[in-house]
């Protein structure tokens, strides 16, 4: 078997040179783009050739995998076929690899054996490994953080890793790190806070390829069970924290009220007691003041000793007015035997004496005060 399969091998290079020797001018136009495929998928290469060719071979990794002449292919492997088409009067071949492999991976040539020009590209071939949230479904305790975690297993290349939130959560944020022992597997933390039922999913995109992979897990929240509110350490819900935040600030909000309230009442108690102890100082002050003249008004006595000589009704007028202006009324005139002012000494300095000069020389009325 094997020596059957050597000799059709040779026949085919036997034939490749026989039409290589007979080609005409015809070359490449377009050469092959690059191409990253999955493993286990379809990897399709074109190369645009002008009119005039003979043989045309496609090259993968350096090795012949597909040769085409005018009239049919020459297929050496199942997985390596062809297909044509006619475009602006130019040949395009088409080789397409069926179950790429990850051997598969290299440069791949379109050549004409009968041209200096050929034209190169480049496949890349991607692993979809596994994707799995270890666990399953899970029960979490509501408003209490907690992590989800994804791990993606035996990627080549390692994708892209999201999640897609689907319960209402306070708060949600994840980071992807490589697995320490692993180049080709990497792990995602989905770190949350719910607040009710739903699912969440992590999702893994492969780079150059629009695939996607992912995993949807439910998670179930149950309530914080009653001796958790008891336990050191346990976190209030978010509702009970902005319950006690707002109280605290309108409590600090009515000390600082009162503070002023209590602050302007002790200013104006101040203010009438100061006034109130000046109405009394001016009071004390005008009786101090009326006492004194009182006093000296009680100090000034009559001197009973003068006796008119002339009866009432012959004193002149001005000399009544001029008593009467003296202070000294002369209803309280005292019948007591009169002196005499030649023979009266004058008293204490502060006792003045008033005399009034009548009509006779020998007679003066003496009015003294005491």
């Amino acid at each position: 078997m094997e020596g059957a399969a050597q000799r059709g091998v040779l026949a085919v290079l036997v034939v490749l040179a026989g039409l290589a020797a007979c080609g005409s001018g015809s070359e490449i136009i377009e050469g092959p783009k690059n191409v990253t495929a999955l493993k286990g998928s379809e990897a399709r290469f074109n190369c645009t050739i002008s009119q005039g060719w003979k043989l045309i071979m496609w090259a993968l990794r350096g090795t012949v995998v597909l040769s085409m002449t005018p009239s049919e292919p020459i297929i050496t492997s199942d997985r390596f076929t062809s297909a044509s088409y006619q475009e602006g009067g130019n040949f395009i071949s088409e080789m397409i690899i069926h179950d790429v492999q990850l051997s598969d991976a290299g440069q791949v040539k379109c050549s004409l054996q009968n041209s200096n020009r050929d034209g190169s590209a480049f496949l890349s071939v991607q692993v979809m490994g596994q994707l799995l949230i270890p666990g399953g479904s899970l029960v979490v305790i509501e408003d209490k953080p907690c992590n989800v975690t994804c791990r993606a297993l035996n990627w080549t290349t390692l994708p892209d890793l999201s999640w897609e939130i689907g319960v209402p959560v306070s708060h949600s944020s994840y980071y992807s790190v490589l697995e320490p022992e692993d180049l080709q597997s990497a792990v995602s933390i989905l770190a949350l806070t719910p607040q009710g039922n739903g699912t969440v999913t992590c999702v893994a995109e492969m780079k150059g390829l629009d695939v996607r992979e992912s995993v949807t897990v439910n998670l179930t929240v149950v309530p914080p069970p009653l001796d958790s509110i008891d336990k050191p350490g346990a976190s209030l819900p978010t509702w009970a924290i902005v319950l006690l935040a707002v109280s605290l600030s309108l409590l600090l909000i009515l000390i600082i009220v009162l503070i002023i309230i209590f602050c302007c009442c002790v200013s104006r108690t101040e203010k009438e007691e100061s006034s109130y102890q000046s109405e009394i100082r001016k009071s004390a002050t005008v009786k101090t003041s009326k006492d004194t003249v009182g006093t000296k008004l009680k100090s000034a006595n009559e001197n009973y000793g003068y006796r008119s000589d002339e009866p009432k009704t012959t004193q002149p007028a001005s000399l009544h007015a001029k008593s009467s202006e003296a202070g000294v009324p002369e209803q309280r005139s005292s019948r007591q035997p009169h002196q005499e002012s030649d023979h009266r000494q004058l008293g204490p300095a502060n006792h003045p004496q008033v005399s009034f000069n009548v009509a006779s020389p020998k007679k003066v009325r003496n009015v003294t005060l005491v």
